[in-house]
């Protein structure tokens, strides 16, 4: 029968995905399996065009395989356009650093970093950053870790701090921007410049992320066709109600999401 194995045509006269190990010499307890999207558990019978993937738990795949792991993974047409796709990240504290991490994973093709600072002892509490990282440039930082996940990915870093008149030159290039600052004068800089300069680029933002209020209260909101908002919109922080690191991851996750949904062309929340 025929099947795709690794991103490729293969022809087997194997009945089951066990079988197909065996016959190609793979140990099943190093061998991760992916069949049709899902990690396998147990063997399972083998069937015309099924897509199977193999891959050495123990050993770094090259950038064709890792490819073809994620579209095993993300289901067919869907990992392509992600590939694809450029995302710029705009301040990488909280929020940015686990929205860019998470884009990373899900295989955007090209991320685009903007921090003018760097990583402090303070940014732990809820920051993808390490001790290794004090000092360093979050731009730099942040490259770091993404590399140590997926280092094919494609990593444009400016260490700016953004502001009226470099909006226009920063964001030429990108398609859809996250706004992850902490200042409100910051948000609205970065909000009103990418929607009164560009016609066609969508930004997704944040408000209201502080303290360890209900998970629920965290939504994602369409505000106009090119202009997305994240957050319950009103617990800011404040003396007493600081940014804690999972409401914060919380909201990062519905701006990731609320990106990979527009990458798939869904503009709805």
């Amino acid at each position: 029968m025929k099947i795709m194995l690794n991103g490729k045509d293969y022809v087997t006269k194997c009945n089951s995905v066990n079988e197909l190990c065996v016959t190609l010499s793979r140990n099943i307890k190093k061998t991760a399996i992916i069949v049709n999207s899902f990690p396998l558990k147990e063997d399972k019978v083998l069937q015309e065009n099924d897509e199977v993937f193999f891959i050495d738990k123990e050993m770094m795949p090259t950038i064709e395989e890792l490819s073809a792991m994620l579209y095993a993974r993300h289901t067919p047409n869907v990992h392509k356009r992600i590939q694809k796709a450029r995302v710029a990240v705009a301040g990488l504290g909280g929020l940015g650093s686990h929205i860019a991490i998470a884009l990373a994973r899900t295989g955007v093709g090209c991320l685009h970093l903007i921090d003018f600072d760097v990583v402090e002892a303070s940014n732990l509490n809820r920051q993808q950053y390490r001790i290794c990282h004090l000092g360093m440039a979050k731009t730099e930082a942040l490259k770091d870790e993404i590399m140590q996940i997926n280092p094919f990915v494609k990593i444009i870093c400016h260490a700016v701090k953004i502001s009226e008149s470099n909006i226009i030159e920063i964001f030429k290039d990108d398609t859809i921007i996250c706004e992850a600052f902490d200042d409100p004068k910051a948000k609205a800089t970065l909000a009103n410049g990418i929607l009164t300069n560009f016609k066609d680029k969508k930004i997704v933002s944040a408000s209201g992320m502080a303290g360890f209020d209900s998970s629920n209260s965290i939504v994602t909101r369409k505000i106009s066709e090119r202009f997305y908002l994240c957050g319950d919109g009103v617990t800011e922080a404040k003396e007493g109600r600081g940014l804690m690191a999972p409401r914060v991851s919380i909201c990062a996750g519905h701006q990731s999401n609320m990106v990979l949904r527009l990458i798939l062309g869904d503009g709805n929340v």
